[in-house]
């Protein structure tokens, strides 16, 4: 197509300002296009109403001073057009541009990636822009500016000084040693007919505070604790009850009582989109002494549930006969669970939780998420709420539903997989060094700058592979060099680095169960916990890795970097996944003798391998590999 156009959502001199707005605020947008035609901006706002508005001519040499991207320097008679939106409804609002040149109707839309940025011009409608308006909403700065460690309690210490195992149950499978290597006891049909257990409780988990406390966490969040029949806990057989082999509620609030003491908040897991069918609720194979929805229509759980055909034909979660869904907007179940003077959300909290991970937000409808909101908010006004998303959670349509989790009334913060699949498809070498930052840009852009700040940036969790491992897959002797990267990286990015129990200390582990091994007390790889040490240690230490901007540089192929700024302070994370020597390029205006060594004209030159940082307050250069 010989005609040229361009807009890049990315900078403030084509859309200003950056990224996610509060509702209210006005938007300037700009394009430029080859010759002067008419340009049209059309705006689709989040409930589906369409508004065409005639954009107006400036000069486009404005741009020269502000564009990083657009090369201004040709023969091309160029036109900039601009126009300024209110943008009052919150939700997300899509944009495209419209050029009439010629009696010939030209479109710019986003690339075919949705990663925003630099798009593309075409002759038919294109897929659009992405703008988020949200209501300005307050996210804790325990949570945000915290490291997050998490924990699946059965694997991680047994804190009974006799290593006996609390209330094991009817028909399990307890392993010999603590060092046992996991598996599953399924029949022909792949159900599972005996869980498994390896001891680990709540006493544990206090008495490794002191552990969790060195290694530099604030926040512990737990895998599901409450009373189940399986080792996982997502499936629920009592919300008000502890699992008898975790512990009880005196004990809970011990561990909520002292790791407060030391600093650290207790997170719980929510798993309020189904039961399990062995559940005092739905009671399928009478292990309760209760009437439940399986047993009867006259259950006063039977309105919880989605039968066709009572009892044996239920909805259920993904097909699993296990864990039947509920109704979760069903007011006896609302009250339950939220509104209720005594709720499941009230018990724990005024115990000592502060806040929840809902499990597969995506399976709990908008109303019941914002009236949780509205309820944890009101037990503790620093209480948090984060949502398991496994995409980008601004623009998630599940059930063909648009979902609203970050339009004020609903999550604080997301599970960060989109962060975990660039870092480690980065590392692995699935992708470029430019793939990666265009990821990681889309969910700057998308995200309210509240969020982006507070997503659970994650590299691996029980629902992974170990991280080590995955590693390890492509070049095994360079693993644990990768490792230290991703590290380096998840520890200096914007967000809340996550731990999951275990790859602090080399634990390795493919799929589920071999990644919910028992934690190597005593075994573990010293050198990598000593290496996480001094990382959470640097976050914990500078202010300008919880609060600082982000801006990525320019790099080849192998190596990413980027530089957080704050209070005039700068820190340039960079890392190289070669193996090889790679040459870092930063303008650098450093007053600071120390880097004057180092610099040559207007920029500074490194060659490195594996992980730098370049602290500019200092200052000081710190190898991490």
């Amino acid at each position: 197509m010989n005609f040229y156009a361009f807009h890049n959502s990315q900078e403030e001199a084509f859309r200003a300002p950056f990224g996610a707005v509060e509702e209210g605020a006005e938007v300037a947008l700009s394009i430029i296009t080859e010759g002067c035609q008419t340009v049209f901006l059309e705006l689709v706002h989040f409930t589906g109403y369409s508004e065409r508005i005639m954009m107006t001519k400036a000069d486009y040499k404005e741009l020269a001073d502000d564009s990083r991207t657009i090369n201004l320097g040709n023969d091309r008679e160029l036109c900039l057009w601009r126009t300024e939106v209110v943008l009052q409804d919150t939700g997300i609002a899509h944009y495209y541009f419209v050029i009439e040149d010629n009696k010939r109707i030209l479109y710019y839309g986003n690339n075919n990636e949705k990663l925003g940025g630099e798009g593309t011009l075409t002759e038919e409608k294109p897929i659009p822009f992405q703008i988020t308006v949200y209501r300005p909403f307050d996210i804790p700065a325990w949570y945000r500016e915290g490291i997050i460690y998490q924990i699946f309690v059965d694997r991680f210490f047994n804190g009974n000084e006799d290593g006996r195992i609390d209330n094991p149950k009817k028909n399990s499978f307890l392993y010999g040693t603590w060092e046992d290597e996991p598996m599953y006891i399924k029949n022909s049909k792949e159900e599972v007919v005996r869980w498994d257990f390896f001891g680990g409780n709540l006493k544990g988990v206090i008495k490794k505070l002191p552990y969790l406390k060195e290694l530099g966490v604030t926040c512990i969040y737990l895998n599901p604790i409450f009373e189940a029949a399986s080792n996982h806990k997502y499936d629920a057989a009592d919300y008000k009850k502890i699992d008898p082999m975790f512990g009880d509620d005196d004990i809970f609030k011990e561990l909520c009582t002292k790791a407060g003491d030391l600093g650290m908040k207790i997170v719980l897991d929510g798993v309020f989109s189904h039961t399990g069918a062995d559940s005092i609720y739905f009671n399928r194979y009478g292990n309760y002494n209760s009437l439940g929805a399986y047993q009867s229509e006259d259950s006063p759980y039977y309105s919880w549930y989605q039968f066709r055909k009572h009892p044996d034909e239920y909805k259920c979660w993904w097909g699993f006969k296990n864990h039947p869904d509920v109704n979760e907007l069903n007011n006896d179940y609302m009250n339950f669970i939220i509104k209720d003077k005594d709720s499941v959300v009230s018990k724990w909290m005024s115990l000592g939780a502060s806040g929840w991970r809902l499990d597969v937000a995506d399976e709990l409808p908008d109303e019941f998420i914002k009236a949780l909101r509205k309820k944890v908010k009101a037990l503790n006004k620093e209480g948090v709420l984060i949502g398991e998303v496994w995409e980008d959670a601004s623009n998630k349509v599940a059930y063909d539903v648009k979902r609203e989790y970050f339009f004020g009334e609903e999550l604080d913060s997301v599970t960060n997989y989109p962060f975990k699949d660039a870092l480690l498809g980065f590392l692995r070498g699935d992708i470029s060094s430019e793939y990666m930052r265009r990821k990681l840009m889309s969910l700057y852009e998308n995200y309210p700058k509240e969020v982006f700040y507070s997503t659970m940036n994650l590299i691996g969790t029980h629902d992974t592979e170990r991280v080590l491992t995955l590693l390890e897959e492509r070049n095994h002797e360079k693993g644990k060099e990768l490792l230290k990267m991703a590290i380096a990286f998840q520890m200096t990015f914007p967000g809340v680095p996550l731990i999951y129990y275990g790859d602090e200390a080399g634990m390795r582990g493919g799929r589920d169960p071999k990644n919910r091994a028992t934690y190597p007390w005593g075994k573990e790889d010293q050198e990598m916990l000593h290496y996480y040490r001094k990382l959470t240690g640097l976050r914990k230490e500078l202010d300008i890795l919880k609060k600082g901007s982000l801006t990525f540089i320019d790099t080849e192929e192998d190596v990413v970097a980027f530089c957080r700024e704050y209070q005039g302070e700068k820190l340039i994370t960079a890392i190289n996944r070669s193996g090889e020597a790679r040459r870092l390029v930063i303008n650098t205006d450093s007053p600071y003798p120390e880097l004057r060594d180092l610099v040559s004209g207007e920029e500074l030159y490194i060659d490195f391998t594996g992980s730098l940082l370049i602290e500019r307050y200092g200052i000081k250069i710190i190898k991490v590999n």
